[in-house]
């Protein structure tokens, strides 16, 4: 009976570390609600690509046609070492492959100003529409929140240099052919 038993728990052993089907066809419903702030114009969206860089793809128009529109990507996963005054700002981000920013989303922090900061809707509706090549200054074209320069200097830093390496890994320069 005893060695009955050790097959029996290795096959369950097996079986509980193979994922189920239907666990892999059904999409996360949040990070499909967060990927569709971000890149509202997209019809879908592929799984997280392994990179370099790490990221999702944005599907536009007919599903069927697979038209890339851009990309979406997480700045802690892009830009791991920048940090705001408590720790990392995790940030969904959206960018067009016109070079547009076409979505900011702030999912996590444990910024003490947060709520006033970063937490506000008009921090991420300052990037919307954002050229990646613009130089992203706080004061400048950034909006500056008093008590906040860390905080903000570091995620408009991490939103810009993450875009840019989306830009340089996985678009074409402005004229260049296919």
């Amino acid at each position: 009976m005893f060695p009955m038993l050790r097959v029996g728990t290795a096959l369950l052993a097996a079986s509980a570390a193979l994922p189920s089907s239907s666990a892999q066809d059904a999409p996360d419903p949040v990070l499909e609600s967060q990927l569709r702030r971000v890149f509202p114009r997209a019809t879908s969206f592929s799984d997280k690509q392994p990179g370099p860089p790490r990221h999702f793809v944005a599907y536009v128009g007919d599903p069927a046609d697979r038209v890339v529109g851009g990309y979406v990507f997480w700045t802690t996963e892009l830009e791991p070492l920048e940090r705001g005054y408590d720790g990392p700002i995790k940030m969904l981000v959206g960018v067009g492959t016109d070079a547009e920013l076409t979505g900011v989303l702030v999912t996590e922090h444990r910024e003490p100003y947060g709520y006033f900061s970063v937490d506000l809707p008009a921090f991420a509706n300052q990037f919307l529409g954002k050229d990646i090549r613009d130089p992203f200054r706080v004061g400048a074209d950034v909006d500056a929140i008093s008590r906040a320069t860390i905080t903000i200097t570091s995620s408009s830093r991490a939103i810009r240099n993450g875009a840019r390496r989306v830009a340089r890994a996985l678009m074409r320069p402005p004229g260049s052919t296919p």
